[in-house]
């Protein structure tokens, strides 16, 4: 079964910068495709990023298109989000997960917070 932890979120200014991680567990990592998924309070968990299973292919949500990437080292199991001129709207825990098919156990997420 694989395991997803994420990390690196915290608090930063408008037009600042965050590096997420996430690391997994598990044999298949390499054959997945990944995401990364946010959920602002009140809101419902929603879609931002994902690559293929080598990263060469990613797609992106509008709302952050130019300026997140993301990549992966699947030597390492790690997926990554760059996050470049962060917005308040960016406010949000930020997961990882298979993609288009979620595995049905999600991590704990990390929070990203970012200030006007």
């Amino acid at each position: 079964q694989v395991q997803l932890v994420e990390s690196g979120g915290g608090l930063v200014q408008a037009g600042g910068s965050l590096r997420l991680s996430c690391a997994a567990s598990g044999r298949l990592f390499a054959s997945y495709a990944m995401g990364w998924f946010r959920q602002a309070p009140g809101k419902e968990r929603e879609f931002v990023a994902a690559c293929n299973w080598s990263g060469g292919r990613t797609y992106y949500a509008d709302s952050v298109s130019g300026r997140f990437t993301i990549s992966r080292d699947n030597d390492r199991n790690t997926v990554y989000l760059q996050m470049n001129s962060l917005q308040p709207e960016d406010t949000a825990v930020y997961y990882c997960n298979k993609y288009p098919a979620t595995l049905p156990s999600w991590g704990q997420g990390t929070q990203v917070t970012v200030s006007s």
